[in-house]
Formats: structure tokens, sequence, C-alpha cells
């Protein structure tokens, strides 16, 4: 009787909405299962609440929580007090879905709660820039979806934002503040044999025995899973002529492809290691980049990290504003260990720590390549430099880099009233933590390309107030310049005028597996 009144609840609005795209109805998608959806809701990031960090003053900060429509039906999450970020408090749920109709209707809202006066927050889509929300029409047959967030070989026609990611700032207002959040989910629905690859695929296009498990076989070892190629080889292309969406595979699992060769979003990942890395949010069609951190202990030997936990995070809403994803020791092998505590570290130290603790002597060797390494030392000299590394002694990579903790910690201390209103936020960890990631997106923005030669602007030492070109450089509002360093978690977006430069349209995440 539950079950019955359940379905009933979901389709009792189905009487009073008439779907806007076309599809079939009357045949049962799955005879194997009573049809139910999920809708997980992984992460929720503020990509620019608020001008100032003010964490003695949580309440400042908004009260989150998700409403999710499913055919009209509502579901709301628990709501998160006091947060920018939600990431340990997944959310999710399952309602039933009528089994004989091929499209779903779902639409995600993000809402402040604030006693009856709840204000919308933004994930709208670059599509429908006036929307704050994202609509979504799920397909039972190939288990994906089209809308507000969608999926596509061609770059014309891509999601800029990521499949089962929503990004406020895709409407053009990454640097005003008008409540951006990203947003990431996913959806799927039950089947038989647990694979998450839908009967209706498997019978009609794969031709794989819906009874059995088979997702993370690769049929036609071409290097990649069928799992992998049912999720990222399907788009829907309109048929003009039947005035619907129809499906349109370009991978399937049983007719090899060059996936070895293939790197589509350009971000220096072919999708063989875009699926070997599938499990930690790798998207093929969305620009990724992976970095491992490890970190020496601390002098006293107490093993303790040095990193601020909010430096992450600030990374990571720097580069999501532009639809690019870092993913900072997300639990790949061998992530964010503790190196013992040593004076001074030298570059040949340097070079042994990248061979012991980030390819573990070369058992972790398929690391390179894949991922930027950085590591945070007590003294290597400098605050923060670049390093090349080599495997064999003649093949050379500019992958890696080093902070100094000990310079770093000295030069966040420094001025604090000052420092407070350019960092925007007086609190004493709050700033550690953008000088850290300050420094290392810096640095890592050599292992991108930036340089003095392509950058005026950048390490050059006459850019810092009061030298003589500070005048000139100071519109290059960068990390990379060194009059912003410690202070700016960003790179430039060129629109400043004649000496500012475009990092974000000119980094190339290829450029640190080049060889030299």
């Amino acid at each position: 009787m539950k079950n019955l009144a359940r379905i009933f609840a979901c389709m009792l609005p189905l009487l009073f909405f008439t779907f806007p795209i076309k599809g079939e109805r009357g045949t049962d998608f799955d005879p194997l299962t009573n049809l139910k959806i999920t809708i997980e809701i992984k992460c929720i990031r503020s990509l620019d609440y608020g001008k100032w960090y003010l964490p003695k003053f949580k309440w400042m900060f908004p009260d989150l929580y998700v409403k999710v429509f499913v055919n009209n039906v509502e579901f709301r999450s628990p709501v998160w007090h006091n947060v920018r970020y939600v990431e340990d408090q997944l959310w999710k749920f399952t309602c039933d879905i009528p089994d004989d109709q091929e499209w779903v209707y779902i639409r995600i809202e993000l809402w402040d709660w604030n006693k009856g006066k709840d204000k919308l927050m933004d994930i709208g889509s670059i599509k429908e820039p006036e929307k704050r929300y994202a609509e979504i029409y799920y397909n039972v047959k190939s288990g994906h979806w089209l809308g507000g967030d969608w999926l596509s070989p061609v770059k014309a026609l891509s999601d800029s934002s990521g499949y089962g990611r929503l990004n406020g700032c895709d409407d053009g207002s990454t640097y005003e503040k008008d409540g951006d959040f990203e947003l990431c989910f996913d959806i799927y629905q039950n089947d038989y044999d647990g694979d998450h690859i839908p009967y209706w695929a498997e019978v009609n296009v794969f031709g794989t025995d819906p009874f059995s498990n088979d997702g993370g076989i690769d049929h036609d070892g071409d290097g990649v899973s069928t799992y992998w190629e049912w999720k990222w080889g399907h788009t829907f292309k309109y048929d003009h002529k039947e005035g619907r969406y129809i499906d349109e595979w370009f991978y399937h699992p049983k007719r090899p492809e060059n996936h070895s060769l293939l790197d589509l979003d350009n971000d220096g990942l072919n999708n063989v290691e875009e699926c070997l890395l599938s499990s930690f949010g790798a998207d093929p069609f969305r620009k990724d980049i992976f970095l491992e951190i490890d970190q020496m202990e601390r002098e006293n030997g107490s093993g303790e990290a040095i990193l601020p936990p909010l430096t992450k995070r600030l990374l990571e809403e720097a580069f999501s504003r532009h639809n690019i994803v870092i993913h900072i020791n997300e639990g790949w092998d061998g992530g964010g260990e503790i190196i013992p505590y040593s004076n001074h570290t030298s570059r040949d130290d340097l070079k042994n720590i990248y061979l012991n603790y980030f390819l573990h002597g070369d058992l972790c060797k398929w690391k390179r390549g894949i991922m930027h390494y950085g590591v945070i030392v007590h003294d290597a000299g400098w605050p923060g430099y670049v390093y090349p590394t080599s495997i064999d002694g003649e093949h050379y990579q500019l992958d890696s880099l080093q902070i100094s903790a000990d310079v770093v910690e000295n030069l966040s201390r420094k001025f604090h009233f000052i420092a407070g209103f350019l960092r925007r936020g007086f609190d004493r960890d709050y700033q550690r933590a953008v000088a850290y990631a300050s420094v290392i997106m810096h640095e890592l923005g050599h292992t991108l390309g930036i340089f003095n030669w392509n950058t005026p602007g950048c390490d050059n030492i006459y850019t810092v107030f009061p030298r003589r070109e500070w005048w000139k450089y100071r519109v290059y509002r960068s990390c990379m310049n060194y009059n912003y360093v410690y202070i700016l978690v960003d790179y430039s977006d060129g629109s400043r005028g004649k000496y500012d430069f475009d990092d974000w349209h000119r980094i190339d995440l290829t450029f640190f597996k080049r060889e030299f």
C-alpha cells in the first residue's frame, strides 16, 4: 500500500502537467524492475558570497537548503546553517517514476533560508542566464538528461561547467556579488543487475546482459569500461522531422575507439586517464586539474599538517568560477602524506621526495603526466618555485612545485591589519589560508605555461609597490604578479586595459606533461 501511495503521489501532478519534450509512452522501459529515480546532491560551494570573510560572524553566512521537483512533486533537503560550503553532508533521495514514460521532469533550486524570506541562489545555466535554477529532463531509456545541464561532444554545443555540475557564474556574473553557487549532483535509476546502465540501453543499443553487472568490463579492449562509455558516450540530437529528441551514441562498449588519443576538453587527460580518475570526479568534456600535495611535519615532530584546510576551498572556488575543477588530494594512492621534518630542503631532496612520496618508488608511476605535484617543506630557500622532474634522467617535465612554510608563515604575519583589508578578512587562520592558496596558485600557474617571458607583469620584482613599474602593471590583478601574491587567490581576466593580461584564457592545461 505504501508503494502504491508513493507511485500515486509522483504521478498525480502529471495529470495537470504537459511535457514540453515529446517522448514515447505506453512501453515498459524496464520489465525487470519497478523504476525508481535517485537524485544525489554531492557538493555545494559558494563562488562569491559576500565581500569579506568574517568567520567569527557565521550568522552572516547563508543557511542553505535544496529543493528538487520530480514531475512537480517537491523534495526538500535539510537546512545547512551558516555555511559557504557543503561537502561532507551529502543528501539524496529516491522516488518512484512511471515505468512507461520516457521523460522525467526535474527542477533543482538552491535556497538561503531566512525566516520566511528565503532567497533563491544562482545555479543557473549558460543557455538560460535569466534563470537562477536548473530545469532538467531525464530520459529513462538511456539514463541521460538534457536541459539546464547537458552533455555534448561538440565544442560549440558543450556545457562548459560539466555534466552533473551547475555554475551560477555561467551567466557572466563571475565577479559580481549576486549569490553565485556551484552545485554538483547525479541522477540515476535502479536496474536489475545494479550496474546503473538502464535495461533499455543494454538490450537495444549495447547488446550487453541486463541480468549481469558488467559495467566494469572493457568489452572491446580500448582501455575504458562499459559503464564509462555508456555514461560519457551519449548525447541527444533533435530530429526536426519527428519533432523530438533522439539518442545518439558516439562511444560504444563493443566498438573500440582510440581513447588514448582523445582529449576533447584539452585538459591534458586523454579518455583512458579520464576513466582512471572518474571515481575522483574527472569529466572528459570539462577541464580538470589534479593536484597532489604532500606536507612536511612541523618542527616539533608532531606529524601535524601545515596547510590550513581553507586553502583547498579557496583554490577550488577560484578555479570553479571559470569552470576548471581542481581536485586536491581526493584519496588517490599516496595523496596527502606527511614527510619527516628537515630544517632545509635542497633541490636534490625535492627530487627524492617526488620519487618516494609521489611515485612511491615507481609503484605509482601512472600518476606522472596525469597529476601535478606540490610539496610543503619547512625551508627550500625561496617562498615557492617550480622544479622539473625526471624518472630516467633524460626526459623532464615541469609538473612540480614547492612551498616553503617558514617563509609563507612569516609573510602572512607581516602587516596583519593592513593585509586584512587587502585580503578582505582579519582572521588569522583565514589570512594564512589566503597566503598559502595564493602562492600555490602562483606556482601552479607556471606549470600551466605562464612565465615572465610571455607575460611581462609576471615574476617582475619591479611591479611591487612602490617600485617603478607598479604604476604600469597594477592593473594586472593576478597572483602571478608579485604585487598581489600572498594577497589574491585569482588569475587575471585581461579586462583592465593595456598592461593587463588574460591569464584565464591563456593557461595551457597540457603544459605540465610536455617533455623537454
